[in-house]
């Protein structure tokens, strides 16, 4: 689909990730989307029919029949995570929490909210518009409150 997008001259992102996927005789690691069902496309709303009648596009994420941008800085924030290679993984929606900015490291000025998982802290970075997250493991002592 993204190929199909860039011959119509869009701009498409699909946020993968790597994992480990347990075969009967061996392990592999494998690509898969951090986000499955969904693709980042820059279109003008006014003009979206040639992306809604490419092959795969199921629909465009919006409110009602109205196309809704997702934020530059929440695309930004995911790419920087997953180009860092700090592990980023899918993760469970969240709204609670402090929110936080990493100080420093390959991840230092992004912010997200700070988890706990066991003994470990992660950082979540979400896309609001599709209710998704994606999490990667941070080192304590590289956060600040946001706010103080």
């Amino acid at each position: 689909m993204e190929l199909l997008l860039a011959n119509k001259g869009y701009s498409s992102y699909l946020p993968v990730h790597r994992s480990r996927r347990q075969r009967s005789d061996r392990v592999r690691q494998v690509d898969s989307p951090v986000f499955p069902g969904y693709l980042f496309c820059r279109f003008d709303p006014l003009y979206r029919l040639p992306v809604i009648t490419t092959p795969g596009v199921r629909s465009i994420v919006g409110l009602g029949r109205v196309p809704e941008p997702i934020p530059d800085v929440e695309i930004d924030a995911i790419q920087t995570m997953l180009q860092s290679g700090s592990g980023a993984e899918p993760w469970p929606y969240v709204q609670d929490g402090e929110r936080v900015r990493i100080t420093q490291g390959a991840l230092a000025g992004l912010e997200g909210i700070l988890v706990r998982k066991k003994s470990q802290f992660r950082l979540v970075v979400s896309v609001n518009m599709l209710q998704r997250s994606v999490a990667t493991e941070i080192d304590q002592d590289w956060v600040s409150p946001i706010g103080r």
